[in-house]
């Protein structure tokens, strides 16, 4: 079970922190995702991280979002700076093929 937390709205060029909490066993082992649903536009993958730290990032997130990962917590962070109005969207995350209920993230010019 994942619960995303932390979306909001925020003007260009600010920063937001996302939150996602797994409960149950198995996250510290698995890597986690972070997608994004922006509206009339297809899911897509912004960044991951692996269980043992490594982290990757679409072009659109580089430089600007930094994933991290706190297995004590079974908490995954996207942390988002720079904030552009085309990351306005949806924000999941997702491991093991688990879903989160996503939050909503709104960047104003």
């Amino acid at each position: 079970h994942l619960v995303e937390s932390g979306g909001g709205s925020v003007q260009a060029g600010g920063s937001l922190r996302l939150s996602c909490a797994a409960s149950g066993s198995g996250f510290g082992v698995n890597s986690v995702g972070w997608f994004r649903r922006a509206p009339g536009r297809e899911r897509e993958w912004v960044a991951g991280i692996t269980s043992g730290g490594l982290t990757h990032y679409a072009d659109s997130a580089k430089g600007r979002f930094f994933i991290s990962r706190d297995d004590n917590k079974n908490t995954v962070y996207l942390q988002m700076d720079s904030l552009k109005p085309e990351d306005t969207a949806v924000y999941y995350c997702s491991c093991l093929a688990a879903w989160g209920q996503g939050t909503q993230v709104t960047v104003s010019s």
